[in-house]
């Protein structure tokens, strides 16, 4: 039985990738005075998606790089920071995160060595700044989004259980979470705090186990 040989062992992929936007970011730690800073970017407000808002350095994973996204990090924060690749040392992988618009992140955590000659690129990156990481260690808020699904008027309503028509125009499905961080002026929200919140969660186990 040929289908037995060709399950047995195979390294298992997230089925519908293809429709997913898959990119990829870089979770900066730099050492300011001994002490492990998070880099930060605030968005160009050029920029179409998410204008002056504060992220992580990262972007869309290419079609080469879809078997290593940590490429994708790393390439990614040398364009956006101005730096040479061999000045981040790649530490391993976060979880990775499926947003319910339909986003696959692969985050990295990185450390960033001469961080002082950062040169962001203006196109991209309004400016950068660093947070202290112990800032992060207390819960942060959270508030709540609701997603909701729809059927076209073509969907095959006759072939599935009525209850599905009787939903109506939009029909809640469930809901998720959303992370607020502050810094000074800075708000960190969205993917960015999730991806936060994920990092110091599996940095202090303790953090976790208090949410539960």
């Amino acid at each position: 039985m040929d289908f037995i040989r060709r399950i047995a062992g195979r390294q298992p992929r997230i089925q519908n990738e293809s429709e997913c936007l898959v990119s990829a970011v870089l979770v900066p730690i730099v050492k300011k005075e001994g002490i492990p800073h998070v880099l930060f970017e605030v968005r160009s407000e050029s920029l179409n998606r998410q204008p002056g808002e504060v992220c992580f350095p990262g972007g869309k994973v290419e079609p080469g790089e879809m078997a290593r996204p940590q490429t994708t990090a790393i390439r990614e924060a040398v364009e956006e920071l101005g730096i040479r690749a061999d000045k981040v040392v790649l530490v391993g992988p976060l979880d990775y995160q499926i947003t319910p618009p339909g986003t696959l992140i692969y985050p990295y955590l990185g450390i960033i060595e001469d961080w002082g000659n950062i040169n962001p690129n203006p196109c991209e990156v309004a400016s950068t700044f660093l947070a202290p990481l112990g800032h992060f260690t207390s819960p942060p808020r959270a508030s709540t989004v609701e997603v909701a699904t729809r059927y076209p008027a073509d969907f095959p309503f006759h072939r599935v259980p009525l209850s599905y028509k009787e939903r109506g125009d939009w029909s809640k499905q469930w809901s998720f979470p959303v992370y607020f961080y502050e810094y000074g002026e800075h708000f960190i929200w969205g993917v960015t705090a999730r991806i936060l919140n994920n990092f110091i969660t599996l940095c202090h186990p303790e953090l976790l186990a208090s949410k539960k």
